[in-house]
């Protein structure tokens, strides 16, 4: 979420400065990063390289200097970024601001749809894997159903044959959710390299990124919660008490 100012050619380095002042001084500016002429060339150079020709044929660098700001993600109203953006076109020193609303609107809309889509096939995943784990546990009942039988009537309890089948449970949880990460992060270091240079500019809008550590222990322990409810509601059907 960036707002783009191009500056014009020729500013003094104090008029350069009191713009930066201006931006930095803004609630909805989170991060400033200055652009000079020179870099803004070699930045296009290096992400089209087939246009190095057109470049060639001028006898001047046509890329004026710029602000590049991140506009923070609290602060991502319509009403607040209109005023900002009509304030800094108004600012002496500024040529033109550029900041696509409307194709920020879609790409918002666009993240929800995958939140979506994602917390959809998620649920699916988690329903797969607590019957898979079920049926793993009944299978494990039933084979060792006279074994269950001889303990109780060495007096063992319920609560006593169950503990094993649960501490299954779990490690399986815990084992899936690991298998899961190894090909999670198989997939992030993989993927990349793959798809090469087909997305083009979309390069710069797609990041893969691993879990944080976080975010890692959430989804092992929320594998262990799955494999103990799998367990539980398992041996709830043949055991009672």
């Amino acid at each position: 979420m960036a707002v783009v100012l191009y500056l014009e050619k020729n500013l003094t380095k104090i008029e350069v400065s009191q713009i930066e002042e201006k931006l930095k001084r803004s609630s909805l500016v989170a991060k400033i990063q200055f652009i000079s002429s020179t870099q803004a060339l070699e930045k296009f150079q290096i992400k089209f390289p087939e246009l190095q020709g057109i470049i060639e044929n001028f006898k001047i660098n046509p890329f004026p200097p710029s602000f590049e700001t991140a506009i923070r993600k609290n602060s991502l109203s319509s009403d607040e970024i209109q005023n900002f953006i009509q304030e800094m076109r108004n600012m002496d020193g500024i040529e033109d601001v550029q900041f696509n609303w409307d194709w920020v609107e879609k790409m918002k809309s666009l993240s929800r749809l995958v939140k979506a889509v994602g917390f959809f096939l998620g649920g699916i995943l988690i329903l797969a894997s607590f019957f898979i784990i079920s049926n793993v546990i009944k299978l494990n009942v039933f084979a060792r159903k006279e074994e269950m039988e001889i303990l109780r009537l060495v007096g063992a309890t319920n609560t006593f044959i169950k503990i094993p089948f649960l501490i299954e449970g779990i490690i399986l949880g815990i084992l899936g959710g690991l298998l899961s990460l190894i090909l999670l992060f198989l997939l992030i270091k993989i993927f990349p390299f793959y798809l090469g240079t087909s997305l083009g500019v979309l390069q710069e809008l797609i990041n893969f990124r691993y879990l944080s550590l976080a975010q890692t222990a959430m989804f092992i322990s929320g594998g262990a919660i799955i494999g103990f409810l799998g367990s539980f509601s398992s041996l709830a059907r043949f055991l009672k008490g």
